[in-house]
């Protein structure tokens, strides 16, 4: 069986998440670590981790050959990048299935995207 690499990012309000009590964010805790098991097992979870929140980044771009370093996200939107899971899969569908299990899709939005090769990299 042929197994794929898929990047889950997980985007989310962080307004919505700061006005959590610290019981509802203790819960999501513990089911992204009942979700770290669930992919154990099935030797689907590649890596995964939570990000600092967005203003703790940095952001930079390049104006002809000047290098601009801006705080926090490029994008101003209310959903922020807070964590990703890379992770195996045989196909799309399986992807998708892994990614309707990750907790704070029902709070926020889970983006699939699948990793594809970059052929002439050194060593290949």
């Amino acid at each position: 069986m042929r197994v794929m690499k898929f990047l889950l990012l997980i985007y989310g309000d962080a307004a919505a998440e700061a006005a959590m009590t610290d019981d509802e964010r203790r819960a999501i805790v513990e089911e992204h670590i009942e979700f770290r098991r669930h992919l154990a097992e099935r030797s689907a979870d590649v890596i995964g981790e939570a990000l600092a929140p967005p203003g703790s980044g940095r952001t930079v771009r390049f104006d002809g050959d000047r290098m601009l370093v801006t705080d926090g996200p490029f994008a101003e939107t209310r959903e922020q990048l807070g964590g990703y899971f890379l992770v195996n899969a045989k196909d799309l569908d399986e992807a998708i299935s892994i990614a309707a299990r990750i907790p704070g899709a029902r709070i926020g939005t889970v983006e699939i995207r699948p990793v594809t090769a970059v052929s002439g990299l050194p060593g290949e």
